[in-house]
């Protein structure tokens, strides 16, 4: 079973929630975040990045920086720029990118279920981005940003959920990014069907937000350490999640691209290459399917196939293309053992295209890069269901989930 819980959220008054919400913490950087909130005082990246309140040679993992995201939360409720709703809700949260458009259920959900196992992880964690977010939830003692959770589609969720968004919603906005965000309150009624429908749903997965899903554990295990956790009821043992069904998720291409050439020439490259993929000049920069990569390189593209006999189909993570590359071509040809903490190697999300990867390649600031094939969500559900880990940087989730719309505190 899968339980989840209504909560009462601090939330932005309608007319202020276009300039209140935020991409979450880790998509922007602490100059752009500072850059996006100046002259904006009522923007949640004062909460969920406040190192931007402080001179840019400020440490950011500081003490009083932690502090000062508590403060800054206690100031906008304050204000009434977040107000608390009076009674425990779930919340409908529709996204809307271009064409596609995904309709999740804002909710508390289970830590004993995530320690467990049956909220599937699918991706190891950095001690150093873990440690940063147990502090920020416990201090900030709130879940300030959600984690993307995701389960098989249930048609009579599916069903519910469309009938409540018939109703008028309490926000719709568009983000300076163009995305749309719409969000709706269900009723008690509504809760008490969710729930049940829910507990019928034997897993959920991490799609996004794994280090925040460990900083809540972390916190929990602290605070039952410390004496304060004592029914298994209390608000820390649920985190802040949006569950979306399976065959709603938009995953993007994680791409590659590389500093150097491994000490090789462009032709050693080709042929070194080439020892276990078929080369071919590509018309496009985009792999049309699973198990094929561009590779930008001399101011063209490349088509890569594995050859017969690399790829073992049969596992679950060795058979990604992530991990083909990795094992046939970055590791053996350029030396890139630990692509976790190799600067040799960075990684760029599918939402910046493959321009992208061409323009760092042409400008000098890498030698090659390599556009990959999403990653199907079916692919990430056997992974996570074997128990297993996805190769670093797997998986781009589109649209973002915004910040700032709704705030769980862990006092209640």
């Amino acid at each position: 079973m899968s339980d989840i819980r209504p909560f009462r959220a601090f939330r932005p008054p309608p007319e202020l929630v276009a300039r209140v919400a935020c991409p979450p913490y880790d998509v922007l950087n602490t100059e752009e975040a500072r850059e996006m909130a100046r002259g904006n005082e009522v923007s949640f990246l004062h909460v969920n990045k406040p190192e931007i309140d402080f001179p840019a040679d400020h440490d950011p993992y500081a003490a009083d920086v932690y502090e000062r995201g508590r403060g800054n939360l206690e100031r906008m409720i304050r204000e009434g720029l977040l107000l608390r709703d009076p009674e425990p809700c779930f919340y409908i949260y529709r996204q809307t990118m271009g064409n596609h458009i995904q309709t999740g259920l804002v909710a508390g959900a289970s830590l004993a279920e995530y320690e467990d196992g049956r909220i599937k992880k699918h991706e190891f964690t950095r001690p150093d981005k873990e440690d940063d977010r147990t502090r920020h939830i416990d201090v900030l003692d709130a879940n300030d940003e959600p984690v993307f959770l995701t389960y098989l589609a249930r048609p009579e969720v599916d069903r519910l959920l469309a009938q409540i968004q018939t109703t008028p919603p309490v926000y719709d906005f568009r983000s300076d990014d163009g995305i749309g965000h719409t969000l709706w309150v269900a009723g008690a009624a509504e809760v008490v069907s969710l729930r049940r429908l829910f507990a019928d749903i034997p897993d959920l997965y991490v799609a996004d937000g794994h280090h925040r899903s460990a900083a809540a554990t972390r916190v929990l295990n602290a605070r039952r350490a410390a004496g304060r956790v004592r029914s298994g009821e209390e608000a820390c043992c649920f985190f802040l999640t949006v569950l979306f069904p399976h065959d709603q998720m938009k995953i993007m291409a994680y791409n590659r691209v590389v500093k150097d050439l491994g000490g090789l020439g462009e032709p050693e490259f080709l042929s070194a290459v080439g020892r276990t993929f078929d080369v071919q000049p590509a018309a496009s920069a985009e792999p049309e399917q699973v198990r094929s990569f561009g590779m930008f390189l001399g101011g063209r593209w490349h088509r890569l196939t594995p050859k017969p006999g690399t790829v073992p189909a049969a596992d679950p993570v060795q058979s990604l293309d992530a991990a083909i590359l990795q094992n046939n071509l970055l590791q053996p040809v350029l030396g890139i053992e630990d692509p976790r903490r190799d600067k040799r190697i960075d990684f760029v999300g599918g939402i910046r295209g493959t321009a992208e990867l061409e323009k760092r390649v042409t400008g000098g600031k890498a030698a090659a890069a390599f556009a990959l094939f999403p990653v199907s969500i079916e692919q990430l559900m056997r992974v996570a269901d074997a128990g297993l880990v996805m190769p670093p940087k797997s998986t781009w989730f589109e649209p973002k989930l915004r910040s700032g719309l709704f705030v769980r505190s862990l006092s209640d």
